[in-house]
């Protein structure tokens, strides 16, 4: 597929955009910076602007693509960019770039008659990551039914952009699928990061103690592209094991006490269900911070003389 990637320089597009040029894809990142990639096309451009958004999806992404008969169209849109958590800038900065490039995104690519888009949503939607002092979910474990009323701004901004993904869809018939992403993880974080989560499972209470590896991130995009015929989708993002050693026993007496528990869940399955995205994408995560660290949980096998 020839995809225009939008964000992908930033910590997850980097990652997904060379995934799916490894894939055999042509991808073209649309950034304000350069990925550098070489099986990946750089394209600057500022998609707040509805021109540049247009005429950067309207048109050539490499010198090679002047050789062909005619220009070629991409067939499906990944849209990443995003100033990506509060803090970075402004709070109306934050808002107003996050809607904005997503409403001239779907707004150019429906347009143009692009029939598959994906983008990125977050787990901040549902109003704990980000919220002020110790905010709970209504129930566990946390699926795409759970409500998304959040305070922040970027949550706030990626609320709207799924309001507004929901209504090109409604619009035009498109594949549009949107990807409650929880923390990104890079490979190399395990080792720097994970000891401190290890030993202190509070660190990643906002995270409802979840997390996605880049790779299976990756892997996700993919089966969004490869899956069609299921018009507006919202799917939760994470890896099939929480971020912490502690069970989900021990998570749920010392964090979600009182919280409703909607069914069973295995010892160390996330609190962030993605249920949804295997039933209908056959997600499948392949990859857990246990490859790299000893479980410091992990029962201790008994010897033969029983001690």
């Amino acid at each position: 597929m020839r995809i225009f990637f939008t964000g992908g320089s930033g910590k997850a597009g980097k990652h997904v955009a060379a995934h799916l040029a490894e894939q055999g894809h042509d991808v073209t990142n649309a950034d304000l910076v350069p990925l550098g990639h070489p099986d990946v096309a750089d394209l600057r451009v500022d998609l707040t602007d509805i021109g540049e958004t247009y005429s950067a999806m309207a048109g050539l992404a490499r010198m090679e693509e002047l050789e062909l008969a005619e220009k070629p169209a991409y067939d499906a849109v990944v849209h990443f960019a995003a100033v990506p958590r509060i803090l970075l800038t402004t709070d109306a900065a934050t808002y107003a770039t996050n809607v904005l490039s997503t409403y001239n995104v779907l707004e150019a690519a429906t347009r143009l008659g692009i029939r598959k888009v994906v983008f990125a949503s977050s787990e901040t939607t549902y109003g704990i990551c980000f919220a002020q002092g110790d905010r709970r979910p209504l129930y566990v474990p946390v699926d795409e039914d759970h409500p998304t009323v959040p305070e922040d701004s970027y949550a706030m901004s990626k609320v709207a952009g799924e309001v507004t993904a929901r209504s090109f869809q409604a619009r035009t018939g498109t594949d549009v699928y949107g990807l409650r992403i929880n923390n990104v993880i890079e490979p190399h974080e395990y080792a720097e990061l994970f000891p401190a989560f290890l030993a202190d499972p509070s660190l990643r209470r906002r995270n409802i103690f979840a997390y996605i590896d880049t790779r299976d991130l990756g892997q996700l995009v993919q089966r969004c592209l490869e899956v069609d015929g299921l018009g507006y989708e919202v799917f939760n993002v994470a890896n099939a094991d929480m971020s912490v050693a502690v069970t989900t026993d021990e998570v749920r007496e010392r964090f979600y006490a009182g919280v409703e528990q909607r069914r069973e869940m295995g010892r160390d399955e996330t609190f962030y269900s993605i249920d949804k995205a295997r039933d209908l994408l056959g997600y499948a995560p392949r990859h857990s911070w246990r490859d790299v660290l000893d479980d410091p949980s992990a029962a201790v096998a008994p010897q033969p003389d029983g001690k």
